[in-house]
């Protein structure tokens, strides 16, 4: 078992309830040194709470996990959806592209195009202009620890006072019930400003996304213009959203 996918089982397994070193042991076939090396790396990352002899849970309802092991989980699939999604662009748009690994998939695709970016984090906008050809603009204001995303009233301003052809949004979660949500106030107001400041707005999510909900509403599933998911999303979400008008691209992921 690779060491990011190993982590991946540990949260999971930690986020039901305290878990002893022994059981993590028996999960994933690695030794008690192992386990206790990865507890102490997950801690400082915030993903659990290290505890005598175990890990007990500290992520909160729709609490996001570290970015590097975000990034890490289910690439393949995203490097597929990043594709399908800049297909959208053409040089001379304007483009929004959201915080969250899924959105820097895409904004990696899009360095050298030729178009007028705003990036929600300094990951994307790095990516953006790391060849000469776009003009990248951030919003400013705090940047998060982990994720280094743009927060804060003046983000959802800054976004409010531009005009997007495309807008890449990400969201922890998407159900019909719940809307669209995330785990941070300030990230749902600057997604909210973003929904209303595009011509078209696209959501990038693997299927997982269409199974969760998280704290902060900041839309309903038809506020959206197109989803781009995997094939495996639940066939019942997918049938309300194309109810709802949404247009909806499934990509599959190369092999």
């Amino acid at each position: 078992m690779q060491r990011s996918e190993r982590h991946r089982v540990i949260i999971r397994a930690v986020d039901s309830g305290a878990r002893s070193i022994a059981d993590l042991v028996t999960l994933t076939g690695q030794s008690p040194v192992t386990i206790r090396r990865d507890l102490t790396e997950l801690a400082e990352q915030g993903a659990l709470r290290r505890i005598r002899g175990g890990a007990a849970p500290v992520v909160q309802r729709g609490t996001q996990y570290p970015f590097g092991l975000r990034q890490t989980s289910d690439a393949p699939a995203k490097q597929a959806l990043a594709a399908a999604a800049a297909a959208r662009v053409r040089p001379g748009d304007s483009v929004l592209i959201d915080n969250g690994t899924t959105a820097l998939a895409v904004a990696d695709l899009l360095a050298g195009l030729g178009i007028t970016a705003m990036a929600l984090s300094l990951h994307a906008a790095a990516a953006l202009a790391r060849v000469p050809g776009n003009q990248v603009i951030v919003p400013g204001g705090t940047v998060g620890p982990d994720d280094l995303s743009f927060t804060g009233a003046g983000v959802a301003e800054a976004v409010e006072a531009m005009r997007f052809d495309v807008a890449f949004i990400g969201a922890c979660a998407a159900d019909p019930a719940s809307g669209l949500t995330v785990a941070d106030w300030n990230d749902a107001r600057v997604k909210r400003a973003a929904l209303a400041s595009a011509r078209s707005t696209v959501l990038v999510a693997t299927a997982d996304k269409f199974s969760r909900t998280a704290a902060h509403r900041f839309g309903r599933l038809a506020d959206l213009d197109v989803v781009l998911t995997t094939p495996h999303a639940s066939p019942v979400v997918l049938e309300d959203l194309r109810a709802e008008g949404v247009e909806v691209q499934l990509v599959e992921q190369e092999d």
